[in-house]
């Protein structure tokens, strides 16, 4: 079932308060606040149905989601990512929470195990590193601290741009005292055990660098967020656009799909509308980008004379983020029948991450130093009800996008018997992968499905098939111009380029959008939420 209203299916006004474009988690959120303010707010999603990496899709009676593996903080109740989620969805969207131990971490023949809150974590890597009881405890007081710190640096974000300026020093020091260090330059202080070290960011799938490059800050987020443990959509992540939409629905917002926008049609230094693939034009008092800002600015900016060249140069300095390769995996079994758990595995050949990425730089050579499963089914209680005697797996690798550029021109399903037979290779070593965890499966799988670079370039419109944004380093939060308000007048932006990375940063970022066009007396309700 898709989400939204295709574009050939709705007449459109002429005129919205606010146009968002892009129906990812961010600009959901944005629409979501906008329109519950009063304001007639148009949604336009290029893709055929609402919810960016939240959406999910169907293959032989099996259904995966795209980019939701598990989300932080929202079983608690009173926790800002669980109000949000609650506010957006008007308490619709439920949650189940996984397993004690929610990720297991392979590092070559060593196993490791993250467990759900902060004392059984701190004992539970006490077992595997008892003589690290100080660097452990030490480090857990600094994600803690780090976070604390991000408050007043992304409060920032609701602040007008003259403003924020002039507070950008003090309201941003002690968040830039872990943003401009790395995470291995901060491991390497509290310990010189290279496995403990390894161990502790061993997440760093979640934001797309490996400790020598990622911002500490970043890292500090992500293991904050899964500390209290993790949880899932119940009915499957679709759920998340599908509640949403549902309220968008119940306060006139128009949510429409299959409509690509061409360009962002500006007046002097000044947006006042969109112009549609066909040729439409629909004004608006201001619009909000929801598909990030080298998208934004390098297509649906790409001829505007009024953007300067030393902000084009200052944003073609920030690198996107990794691209993905994602085999989906459909058995005609119960994975509880086959012994298989349901948390998430991080599996490393070594704890020489560096070398994960430096060995994906050239051709593939036919092994994956980083390999992430994920086992949705087991995941959503409602599962078994609409899928009955079946169940999915799906695995994540990092892949560059240079694998693929060869079919970069050629149409989606039509890129050739080459293109068919490099993924029929690329599946073959990760079912490898997953049969020496689980050599049960091997002969139970019924279906399979490899997305690659492209995939995501084709239905996320990510140029080189990032999946979280701009690369989270040091380098991206020095950037105080990296913010929801733009050179343009009345030209927002939202989603993972705002404040972090995956579901939980892209609904944080809707929230500080809406905030800064609100203004603080309009969106005063959006602070007892954050």
């Amino acid at each position: 079932m898709t989400i939204g209203t295709q574009l050939s299916r709705i007449q459109l006004q002429k005129h919205y308060d606010t146009i968002v474009i892009g129906s990812g988690m961010g600009g959901l959120t944005t629409a979501c606040f906008l329109a519950k303010a009063g304001q007639r707010v148009l949604i336009l999603e290029r893709h055929y149905t609402a919810g960016g990496f939240t959406h999910t899709f169907s293959r032989k009676g099996y259904e995966w989601d795209v980019g939701v593996h598990y989300i932080g903080d929202v079983h608690r109740p009173h926790t800002p990512m669980r109000r949000l989620f609650d506010f957006v969805s008007e308490g619709q969207l439920k949650w189940a929470e996984m397993p004690a131990v929610y990720d297991r971490i392979q590092l070559g023949t060593q196993s490791f195990e993250y467990v759900k809150g902060e004392a059984a974590f701190r004992d539970r890597m006490l077992k595997s590193f008892p003589k690290e009881a100080a660097a452990i405890s030490s480090y857990l007081q600094l994600i803690k601290k780090a976070n604390r710190s991000a408050s007043s640096f992304y409060a920032l974000q609701t602040l007008p741009g003259p403003l924020a300026k002039l507070l950008y020093r003090p309201l941003s020091q002690s968040f830039q005292s872990f943003a401009q260090r790395t995470t291995a330059d901060v491991l390497a202080e509290l310990t010189e055990d290279r496995t403990l070290r390894a161990v502790l960011a061993a997440q760093w799938g979640d934001y797309g660098l490996p400790p020598s490059q990622s911002s500490f800050a970043m890292h500090a987020m992500v293991a904050k967020h899964y500390l209290n443990g993790a949880s899932y959509p119940v009915g499957g992540s679709a759920n998340i656009a599908r509640s949403i939409a549902q309220v968008l629905s119940k306060h006139k917002a128009d949510l429409v799909t299959s409509a690509e926008v061409q360009e962002i049609v500006c007046e002097g230094q000044r947006a006042k509308g969109v112009r549609l693939k066909d040729g439409q034009i629909i004004s608006a008092d201001r619009i909000v980008s929801a598909i990030g800002y080298r998208n934004t600015f390098g297509t649906l900016l790409a001829h505007e004379q009024s953007v300067s060249p030393h902000y084009r140069e200052q944003l073609s300095r920030l690198p996107a983020s990794m691209a993905h390769l994602c085999l989906y995996i459909g058995l005609k079994h119960e994975l509880s029948e086959l012994d298989v758990p349901s948390s998430n595995i991080w599996i490393y050949e070594d704890e020489d991450f560096d070398k994960v990425l430096s060995s994906l730089s050239g051709d593939f050579q036919g092994s994956f130093p980083l390999v992430y499963i994920s086992f949705p089914s087991s995941k959503d209680p409602e599962w078994s009800k609409h899928h009955p005697g079946k169940s999915t797996i799906e695995i994540v690798v990092p892949a560059p996008y240079a694998w693929f550029a060869a079919w970069r021109d050629r149409p989606w399903q039509k890129r050739g018997e080459d293109y068919k037979a490099f993924k029929a290779q690329l599946s073959e070593k990760l079912l490898e992968v997953l049969y020496q965890q689980f050599p049960q499966l091997r002969d139970k799988i019924h279906y399979t499905e490899l997305s690659t670079p492209l995939s995501t370039q084709h239905f996320s419109n990510y140029q080189q098939g990032e999946i979280y944004g701009i690369d989270h380093s040091p380098l991206r939060f020095r950037q105080d111009w990296l913010r929801s308000d733009t050179p343009i007048k009345n030209l927002f932006i939202t989603g993972q380029d705002i404040v972090s990375c995956g579901v939980g940063g892209a609904l944080s970022a809707g929230a500080l959008t809406a905030l800064r066009i609100l203004g603080p007396w309009r969106g005063r309700h959006i602070f007892r939420l954050l």
